[in-house]
């Protein structure tokens, strides 16, 4: 029966999911209300096909803790630095005055105690994470000016959790009621970043070995093994701490975003994350409580008014102090004003330590999830009112849009053996950055040996294209000589990236006759530069003079191509394509002959003596 139970439960979870979600983002409501709508449906105080979601919602915030493990893995040592002032100064200065102001309001409205109100401030200065890079991400909108700023306060909340996680139990004067019982909210403190700083030492020395012996392996399934290890051993040590999981696995990504591995790991969390993080909509959704809202529904439509107006003011004041340009310090007030997940946690743990009377908790429980609901109608708002008014300006005349920011490399090399070397180094010695793709481990550690900064990957997986930056790049180069593998990867590129310009090398005649035929346009043999180079030199020993010598070559070059480009409508038949192939040899022959017997030789305005054989 239980086994029976949890199939059914799983079921109308999907089949609300299904149906939900492709409405809502068909009416232009995003994925994430229809998330939350579908939850709300199925939810024990609406259609009660689901009775108390606070199991699921322990399951379901473990895809908040793999988002933040991406978010980690993109944010390298060098990055976060240059985002240093972004993340440290808004970050901060949002925190601090949103946590005073909603403070102050608490101990005016409420009568609180200061430490109670100070708790609440600190609870409701949160955002959400998972709500607002899901729908900024869905809209295009993370890479704009105020996309980026919003993340980057996200990304100083996600930090902020681990003090405040510390802090609470000094509001309330106790120690945590757990394994920590006895020590005093300092020491509980000190023990918490002297954890987190031992953790971060053993992953950044021992992650890297077990990564490189797993690859070695050449097992995709084991990759995936270890990259849900990693993530599930650091939200237990976390766990284990009191603390948010989330925290941990952000700290392993940040740990891991500088290895060779960052993409392929990446491209392995990335379909646990948005299963568990539908999951997690659906149950915040789902536990919503009607019947509080019933009890309460004028404080607490009050409530969610007053807070998301405290954090925009605020945010919006901040937005001009920082100098967020005009359109985009709304859409980064909007997109944060709201409460956010964490909230969940914090208190359940603050309540835990008796900082406020369950009373106060269960309504900012239902605080917080009517704000995080509330979210993606406040993006659509911008999107259709706010966004139209800025794109044309206050005098209604068309302004530029300005481009978008990309980051990312505008080629992408599969394969960095010694034919994607010499291109890529090509490439780097004229400024232009590579992001580079290689399935074998032991060539990736030898490239990575010499200093260059390659990813282990299989580049025939959409979301490892994606994660590496097929969707911001212009080129790929594909070195690949196995043609079943290199004809994959073109069949993905250009199902999901057919914007991409596709460079492939061809291993022989018969693997550029299948690249053709699967509409690739610029196909190199490997060999065939190489080779006429040796059959120029050749003919110079033998006696030719150095312009006949390359002038034969080049229109050798020239001849072979016309004759590919002939023979492709028949490479499947093998009898027709070998008749057709001795026609054309014997005609190259012969026009070879004829060029050797040209008088006027001497004439020939195509020769450079510096160049080598042309197209």
């Amino acid at each position: 029966m239980e086994e029976s139970g949890f199939l059914l439960q799983a079921v109308t979870y999907l089949a609300a999911a299904a149906i939900a979600v492709p409405i809502a983002t068909r009416l232009g409501l995003g994925s994430v209300l229809g998330y939350l709508l579908a939850g709300v449906a199925i939810g024990p105080y609406a259609l009660g096909f689901v009775g108390d979601t606070s199991e699921e919602m322990h399951v379901a915030e473990f895809g908040v803790a793999l988002m933040l493990f991406l978010i980690g893995l993109e944010m390298q040592p060098k990055k976060l630095w240059q985002m240093r002032g972004a993340i440290l100064g808004t970050g901060s200065g949002q925190l601090v005055a949103t946590a005073l102001a909603v403070a102050g309001l608490a101990m005016l409205l409420f009568d609180h105690a200061w430490r109670a109100a100070l708790a609440v401030g600190l609870i409701l200065a949160l955002s959400s994470t998972a709500i607002v890079l899901q729908s900024l991400t869905e809209k295009g909108l993370l890479k704009t000016e105020g996309g980026r700023g919003a993340f980057s306060v996200l990304l100083f909340q996600d930090i902020a959790v681990i003090p405040i996680l510390a802090l609470l139990p000094l509001l309330a004067g106790t120690a945590p009621d757990s394994h920590q019982e006895g020590l005093s909210g300092w020491y509980y403190g000190a023990a918490v970043i002297g954890t987190m700083l031992a953790f971060g030492i053993a992953g950044r020395y021992l992650l890297g070995p077990l990564l490189r012996l797993v690859a070695g392996s050449q097992l995709r399934e084991m990759f995936t093994v270890s990259a849900l290890l990693i993530v599930l051993a650091a939200a237990a040590v976390m766990s284990w701490l009191d603390l948010s999981p989330a925290l941990g696995t952000f700290l392993a990504g940040v740990i891991l975003a500088e290895s060779e591995y960052r993409h392929e790991l990446e491209a392995d969390i990335e379909p646990f994350k948005g299963l568990l993080l539908g999951l997690f909509f659906i149950a915040v959704g789902a536990s919503l409580n009607f019947n509080l809202i019933a009890q309460y529904p004028l404080l607490l439509l009050g409530l969610v008014v007053l807070l998301v107006l405290v954090k925009f003011a605020v945010l919006f004041a901040l937005a001009k102090v920082v100098g967020i340009s005009r359109g985009e310090d709304w859409l980064f007030a909007l997109s944060l004003a709201q409460a956010g997940e964490f909230g969940f946690v914090l208190v359940s743990f603050a309540a835990n330590h008796r900082v406020f009377d369950s009373t106060t908790g269960n309504l900012l429980l239902a605080l917080i999830a009517l704000s995080m609901a509330l979210t993606p109608i406040l993006l659509l708002f911008y999107e259709q009112f706010i966004l139209p008014r800025y794109m044309r300006g206050d005098t209604g005349e068309a302004r530029e849009e300005e481009p978008p920011v990309d980051s990312g490399s505008p080629v992408i090399i599969v394969g960095y053996g010694r034919f994607g070397q010499i291109a890529g180094r090509l490439l780097n010695a004229c400024g232009f950055e590579t992001t580079l793709l290689e399935r074998n481990a032991e060539q990736l550690d030898l490239v990575r040996r010499y200093g260059i900064q390659a990813y282990y990957g299989d580049a025939s997986r959409e979301d490892l294209l994606r994660a590496a930056g097929a969707r911001n790049a212009r080129l790929v180069i594909l070195t690949l000589s196995d043609q079943a593998a290199s004809l994959e990867i073109v069949t993905q590129i250009q199902k999901h990236f057919p914007h991409l310009t596709i460079l492939a090398r061809a291993r022989n005649r018969m693997h550029q006759y299948a690249l053709m035929e699967a509409g690739v346009k610029h196909i190199f043999r490997e060999t065939v530069d190489s080779a006429l180079e040796i059959g120029e030199k050749a003919l110079e020993l033998l006696g030719l003079s150095k312009l006949q010598a390359r002038r034969a070559a080049r229109k050798f070059k020239q001849h072979d191509r016309r004759m590919l480009e002939k023979l492709f409508p028949y490479w499947r038949d093998e009898s027709q394509h070998i008749a057709k192939t001795r026609i054309y040899r014997e005609q190259l022959l012969q026009a070879l002959r004829e060029d050797r017997r040209d008088r006027d030789l001497h004439l020939d305005h195509h020769w450079d003596q510096n160049s080598k054989p042309g197209m």
